[in-house]
C-alpha cells in the first residue's frame, strides 16, 4: 500500500522543511550562543515551565527525545552552568531539571536570531491564512502523533522487559 500522490508529496515536504529549518536553528544557535539546538530547546522548555523546572521524564517526552541522550544533554549544560537537576520533591527517584540565571541569560542571548530564522525561514512566505491553516494542520497532526508514541517512561519499560 501507497500514499497517494498528494499525501506522498505533503510528507516530503513536511520532512524536508523540518530538516532544513533545523540546520538553520543549528547553525545560528552555535553561532550566537555556543549551544545545540535540542540544548536550547531545552533551555526554552525549561523557562517556560511553571518556576523554571521540570521533571527529566517530562522534558524526554516534550522535546521528544530518549531519557540517556536528554541526561547527556543535561549534563552538558549543567557543567555550563546553564541548568542543575535536583531531586523531584516528593518523588526521589525523580530528577527535576531547573534553568539557572545564566541557563537565562544565554537563552535571552539566542532568542533574536531564533525568532529571526523562523520568521524568515518559516513566516516571511506565509500570509496570515496560510500561517494559521498551518498551525492548526501541524498541531492536529502533532496531537494525533502524541497518542501513537509512547512516552520515555513506557519506552524504557518496554525496552526492559
Amino acid at each position: 500500500m501507497a500514499l497517494d500522490p498528494r499525501r506522498t508529496e505533503a510528507y516530503f515536504a513536511l520532512m524536508e522543511a523540518g530538516g532544513l529549518l533545523q540546520l538553520l536553528m543549528e547553525e545560528q544557535c552555535q553561532r550566537d550562543g555556543d549551544i545545540s539546538y535540542l540544548q536550547f530547546f531545552l533551555l526554552a522548555r525549561l523557562a517556560q515551565a511553571p518556576g523554571g523546572r521540570m521533571r527529566m521524564t517530562e522534558l524526554a517526552d516534550t522535546v521528544v527525545h530518549s531519557r540517556s541522550g536528554l541526561s547527556y544533554q543535561a549534563g552538558k549544560l549543567e557543567k555550563a552552568e546553564l541548568l542543575r537537576r535536583e531531586p523531584s520533591p516528593g518523588d526521589e527517584r525523580s530528577v527535576t531539571a531547573v534553568i539557572t540565571e545564566e541557563g537565562r541569560r544565554r537563552l535571552e542571548q539566542v532568542l533574536p536570531g531564533h525568532v529571526s530564522v523562523v520568521e524568515r525561514g518559516m513566516f516571511d512566505v506565509l500570509d496570515d491564512e496560510q500561517a494559521a491553516a498551518l498551525a492548526g494542520t501541524l498541531g492536529v497532526v502533532r496531537d494525533r502523533l502524541r497518542t501513537l508514541v509512547p512516552s520515555s517512561a513506557e519506552r524504557r519499560r518496554r525496552a526492559r522487559d
